[in-house]
């Protein structure tokens, strides 16, 4: 059995004081917690991943990295893994996130930029116009697969991948 690593324990005693956050693991991982209490940290992972996003996180556990490049859901990462922490259905979205724009995103501040819409496959970016000024990104949620290749071409890095709580997707879901 793997060594169990206390996250919270971890960053108390380099400083950080707030509780550690869910990080964006390897594409459908069910739970946070399961994924600390049984990866084991081989690094398997981060070798049979053939676009080379996966790094070392915090407590040396797999964390995705969408500034090296987009994730293509081969499922290199998953086949290689020995550990039961994935969804079985594979249809499902990789990862519960939200995708925002922040606020030095170039459109944002009048500048003429749709780098991340001509990026992205599914068309989950769009730019809306009106008369008179720089069009305005929009993201559809629901057409987002969280691939994460809008991320790397953004000339201000103004794109954010957050982890949504499991409730927020859930309730999401059936809005949407």
């Amino acid at each position: 059995m793997p060594e169990t690593v206390n996250l919270a324990r971890r960053g108390f005693l380099r400083g950080k004081l707030q509780t550690p956050t869910a990080q964006l693991r390897l594409p459908w991982v069910t739970e946070e917690q399961d994924f600390i209490e049984q990866c084991t940290r081989c690094n398997d992972c981060l070798t049979a991943c053939p676009e080379n996003i996966l790094v070392k996180g915090d407590g040396g556990f797999p964390t995705v990295d969408f500034t090296k490049g987009e994730c293509t859901f081969c499922q290199a990462c998953v086949d290689v893994c020995t550990q039961p922490f994935f969804v079985d259905d594979k249809s499902v979205k990789a990862w519960p996130i939200h995708l925002t724009f922040l606020d030095n995103c170039l459109a944002k501040n009048s500048v003429l930029c749709q780098s991340c819409q001509d990026v992205c496959d599914t068309e989950a970016i769009s730019f809306s116009y009106s008369a008179g000024s720089i069009p305005q990104p929009q993201i559809s949620q629901s057409d987002c697969t969280g691939c994460g290749a809008c991320v790397m071409p953004c000339p201000s890095q103004a794109i954010a991948l957050n982890l949504i709580e499991s409730t927020t997707v859930a309730t999401e879901e059936k809005q949407g």
